[in-house]
């Protein structure tokens, strides 16, 4: 029989190699099941342009961004990402998982399954609210294009001021956009510094911290409280 453990499932696909290191200590001993929800599609040649073309958000819509395993990113849209991420989620389970976390920050809708499924961006933002209170929040999304939405939906639950920056957690200079971004929200008030992308990692907010900020990042959030999450619910599992 293996092991319970945190099923983790990534908009793009798995294993995620920029995850690891950060991860592992954050699971409390849990084993780790992780999934992607592009795990079955090609991006090579002719066969890639069509993927990305049936992948890309609708028009209008805000897009996501996540990383495939060659290490370049894909932008994606909702409506075709929710097949995909249901059976991502089957497959943790059937390895094992007590609990499923979606490893993305942006909002979607619930997803069929027999154990409990976390949700990132739930688990982030009333994270950051109950930790900043009424202070002003600095945001940092991946894309400019992402910027308005972003805005409007953490504005719509932190009680402060809410501003945004864009820094892409794919490029190859990440660290140095990720501190820059952060020194424009410092210099423009924030009180705390949100790296609001599964992508942004722990060199990440190191480098961020040079603005003199506290910095919250995403993906530690939503792990530790999954790994909580997972631990309680294979605590009751038959």
């Amino acid at each position: 029989m293996r092991t319970p453990g945190l099923g983790m499932v990534t908009i793009g696909q798995a294993p995620r190699a920029d995850l690891a290191a950060d991860v592992e200590p954050w699971l409390g001993g849990l084993t780790r099941y992780e999934h992607g929800a592009l795990d079955e599609d090609v991006f090579d040649g002719e066969r890639g342009e069509a993927a990305r073309s049936a992948l890309a958000p609708d028009p209008g819509e805000p897009p996501l961004v996540s990383r495939l395993r060659d290490g370049t990113s894909v932008l994606l849209g909702h409506r075709a990402l929710a097949p995909r991420m249901r059976d991502a989620v089957a497959r943790c389970e059937q390895d094992g998982a007590a609990a499923t976390l979606l490893l993305c920050t942006g909002n979607f809708p619930p997803v069929p399954a027999r154990r409990p499924v976390l949700y990132a961006e739930p688990l982030v933002q009333h994270g950051v609210r109950a930790l900043a209170g009424e202070d002003p929040v600095g945001i940092v999304c991946p894309l400019p294009a992402q910027r308005e939405d972003v805005e409007r939906r953490w504005s719509g639950l932190l009680p402060g001021p809410v501003r945004v920056e864009p820094s892409d957690p794919y490029a190859p200079d990440a660290p140095a956009r990720a501190a820059a971004a952060a020194r424009r929200l410092a210099e423009a008030g924030s009180r705390w510094v949100v790296l609001d992308c599964i992508g942004y990692t722990e060199t990440m907010r190191r480098a961020a911290d040079t603005a003199g900020r506290p910095v919250l990042l995403a993906r530690a959030l939503a792990i530790r409280l999954a790994a909580e999450a997972a631990h309680a619910a294979a605590a009751v599992a038959p």
